[in-house]
């Protein structure tokens, strides 16, 4: 939003300097982006009188000007303009003048052999628009040329500053000029002169078709006036076209010029509708009950007033005139019915649209205009009327028009039930003031005045105040904390003190967070580097990997910023294949990664989000190469499963691995799922062949995807982690080495929880080390062959005593897994 001190010094009587209001406007919440001091553009630069002008003796498009600029001597100048003549007044730049619109400093020299002894310069060279090809002339621009020597700066409206403010989403106000004099007529007490609203004189109900009465009231309300004797050929006063000028905005003729300043002044858009154009359009006379409402059509053109021609979908508004488009709705009109310099007659239009609505219309046509910056954040009911009538005495003042009735259709009006307003919470959640004999408390006359001066009604109660805010805040002042943050933004929030809490107590993690920053420090110690990634993804299924799991779906957010972001992502494992593909085109050597991150599914009405821990190591990643003569080693199935093992082991967690042949990422023979405390924790295993060729990875790419919130829970129970002692074995340990024939598919964990269980007390470590199967071994069979340390408590074991134990192992296996012994 771009201010103007000119125009706001109009609403407001501030009389600060620009870079003490702008410090004030900062620290309140408006941050000012840039001060821009128009009077820079004309320094040194003064009124001139061509006084003689002559044909340059060696140039034919040169002319050499005697000019007065009030001083004893006259200047000469050579000019290239066409239109420079005798006895015109134009704006002259001095030697030592400096142009920043051009960048440009003027010297004395010589052009074509002749002296020159300033510029004689064109609007465009003052940082000003035009449509003269030429340089300005003062009698063209003001109704009385003062005095040469006069500075021009004055004359032209640039003895102003401008204040370029960024206005949050959350403050729509700020994007009208009376928001920001009531800002900042609280900041500094200075008084208000704003323009008086009154609402329309004569309103009538406006009846249309149902679907668009029904979209009408969604908004919250529709209107339109015919203005009749209209003369838009009529030129748009310097005041007018300055004021717009210095907003950033374009003069377009005075019809347009005059709504535009009424939306820039109170914030609500207006539109004009040439009204013989949509008569010519509709093949009739057009009245209020043809204008409607309706989304438009797959494919449907619509081309504005920028002339742009635009193919729109189905999450577009228009307004219509008999069905036919005549505006995309609080975006932009139609270029057939905009208004022109033979405009007689216009209907305006002043109207409430959805926000949502108008963003969906500004996406759906790529288009992001001042009108729908404005409707995008919400506007006030109460001042859409207001504004039109605002612009209709407008109208009827500069070009003499006459106003009919403005017809509206709107749903009820609600009134809005006050606010409540507690002493204790205000208190609580600012504390005291920083007084120079100490903390002070936050007086009620000083919560009074803030809240009063931003135009709020406040009425006192046991506890504190019933406060009524203001059409003009009510977007954003909605619930109690809203006001408290108001009283603290006027008072300044440096004015507070910095309390401690009371008692003070020392912060801690609990359980599971320890457990997740230990997760991660064991997956980085083992090689692995965290990643992470975006939580919103593309819609597109195509730029799905290709896999079983089709049944996960993509849940589209209500208000994207970008297509290739608008859904909330489904798994963690898409992404990371994709970043292993851009390492890998990278030259990388390897990829191994993980993340942990929320994934989203919807269950019935509702979004379940739950937290995963996935990754995936792809290649290899080795120090040296010496050892394999340069030559890569693929990893092996085991190799990438046992850097799990050993992140499992840390955490005192027992882990198993079962077959499983259902998950379409992985490879049917190389993937399991892995089983904690007896549920299922999550899979690992090989990629599957299709996505390793789809994303131009090696066969050897290994992925994971565990259930986070299981794993923390079997990390966090009482004493996993809690040191103990035990003393060191003085005696000897005894091994035995154990081969049993089983079939092929028996899961070798549950022969060593079996072997566990019956060696008890003496076995103190069993582990598998060999698996065999052949021609040897019957059909279906495999062999596999443990070894199994015992140890006495406080002797060394005899076969005696270690003979009964081994016999029980041997024996339990048999029983529970039909095993033949081969040892």
């Amino acid at each position: 939003m771009r201010v103007s001190l000119s125009w706001l010094q109009d609403l407001v009587q501030v009389e600060e300097p620009a870079d003490q209001l702008a410090e004030r406007l900062s620290m309140a919440g408006f941050e000012v982006e840039e001060i821009e001091d128009l009077s820079l553009l004309a320094q040194g630069v003064v009124v001139g009188r061509v006084l003689e002008r002559v044909k340059h003796p060696d140039a034919d498009k040169l002319s050499v000007c005697q000019v007065d600029v009030g001083r004893e001597a006259t200047l000469q100048i050579v000019c290239g303009a066409a239109n420079v003549r005798d006895g015109i007044h134009v704006p002259v730049a001095t030697v030592g003048a400096v142009l920043p619109a051009v960048n440009l400093k003027i010297k004395s020299g010589e052009l074509r052999g002749v002296a020159s002894e300033g510029m004689i310069c064109s609007l465009k060279e003052l940082g000003q628009s035009s449509d003269v090809d030429g340089i300005a002339i003062l009698e063209d621009l003001l109704d009385s040329v003062p005095v040469p020597g006069t500075p021009v700066a004055a004359l032209l409206g640039l003895d102003d500053t401008v204040l370029d403010l960024a206005i949050t989403a959350n403050r729509p106000d700020g994007l009208s000029m009376t928001g920001i004099a009531r800002e900042v007529s609280a900041l500094t007490g200075a008084a208000l002169n704003l323009p008086e609203l009154q609402p329309p004189q004569s309103i009538a109900s406006l009846k249309t078709d149902p679907v668009s009465t029904e979209a009408m009231r969604a908004g919250g309300l529709y209107g339109v006036t015919e203005l009749c004797k209209v003369d838009a050929a009529k030129p748009s006063p310097t005041w007018l076209r300055q004021r717009l000028e210095r907003a950033g905005m374009n003069s377009v003729n005075i019809v347009v010029d005059l709504t535009n300043l009424v939306m820039l002044e109170q914030g609500q858009p207006l539109h004009a509708f040439d009204a013989d154009a949509l008569d010519r359009l509709c093949g009739g006379p057009v009245t209020a009950a043809d204008f409607g409402l309706r989304q438009a059509q797959e494919a449907e053109l619509f081309t504005g007033l920028d002339g742009r021609e635009l193919s729109l979908d189905a999450r577009a508004q228009l307004v219509t005139c008999r069905n036919l488009p005549v505006a995309l709705a609080g975006v932009m009109g139609s270029e057939a019915s905009g208004v022109t310099a033979g405009t007689t007659r216009i209907w305006l239009e002043s109207a409430l649209f959805s926000p949502t609505a108008v963003r969906n219309s500004s996406r759906s046509g790529g288009l992001r205009t001042e009108a729908s910056s404005r409707y995008e954040k919400g506007l006030p009911r109460e001042v859409t009327l207001a504004a039109a009538q605002r612009a209709i005495l407008l109208i009827t003042d500069h070009l003499g028009a006459t106003a009919g009735s403005t017809f509206v259709c709107s749903e009820p009006a609600r009134a809005e039930p006050p606010l409540m307003l507690r002493r204790a919470a205000v208190h609580q959640l600012l504390g005291a003031l920083a007084g120079e004999a100490g903390p002070e408390t936050l007086d009620d006359v000083v919560i009074e005045r803030c809240l009063t001066a931003l135009g709020c009604d406040l009425t006192a109660t046991e506890t504190g105040w019933s406060v009524k805010v203001p059409p003009s805040r009510s977007c954003d002042l909605l619930r109690e904390v809203d006001l408290i943050e108001e009283v603290a933004r006027l008072v300044g929030f440096d004015r507070f003190e910095s309390l401690l809490p009371d008692p003070l107590e020392p912060g801690h993690l609990t359980p599971a967070q320890q457990a997740e920053r230990r997760l991660r420090m064991l997956f980085c110690a083992s090689g692995l580097q965290e990643v992470t990634a975006l939580s919103l993804t593309s819609p597109d299924p195509e730029a799905r990997p290709v896999s079983a799991d089709s049944d996960e779906i993509r849940i589209p957010i209500s208000n994207p910023l970008l297509a290739e972001t608008s859904h909330l992502r489904a798994n963690l494992w898409e992404e990371h294949l994709r970043i292993c593909q851009r390492n890998l085109q990278s030259s990388q050597p390897g990829c191994w990664m993980f993340e942990i991150g929320n994934v989203f599914a919807l269950e019935g009405d509702s979004i379940q989000q739950s937290a995963r821990l996935g990754g995936v190591i792809c290649a290899e990643r080795r120090l040296e190469r010496w050892t394999s003569s340069g030559k890569p080693v693929p990893l092996t199935y085991f190799t990438a499963r046992g850097l799990l093992t050993r992140i499992f082991q840390a955490l005192k967690l027992e882990v198993v691995d079962r077959p499983f042949k259902d998950d379409g990422r992985l490879h049917p023979g190389r993937a399991a799922q892995l089983v904690l405390e007896g549920r299922a924790l999550g899979n690992f295993g090989q990629l599957h062949p299709l996505l390793c060729e789809q994303f131009d990875l090696p066969d050897h790419t290994f992925l994971f995807d565990l259930e986070l919130s299981r794993l923390l829970e079997a990390a966090t129970r009482t004493n996993r982690w809690s040191p103990a002692f035990k003393p060191f074995s003085i005696v000897p340990a005894m091994e035995r080495d154990l081969a049993v024939v089983v079939k092929r598919d028996q899961h070798c964990a549950d022969l060593l929880q079996a072997i566990r269980k019956a060696g008890k007390p003496l076995l103190e470590s069993v582990e598998l080390i060999d698996r065999f199967e052949g021609e040897q071994l019957g059909e279906n069979e495999c062999s596999q062959a443990f070894r199994i340390r015992y140890r006495g408590k406080d002797s060394t074991l005899t076969d005696d005593q270690l003979q009964p134990v081994h016999e029980k192992v041997r024996q339990a296996l048999v029983k529970q897994f039909n095993a033949e012994l081969r040892s």
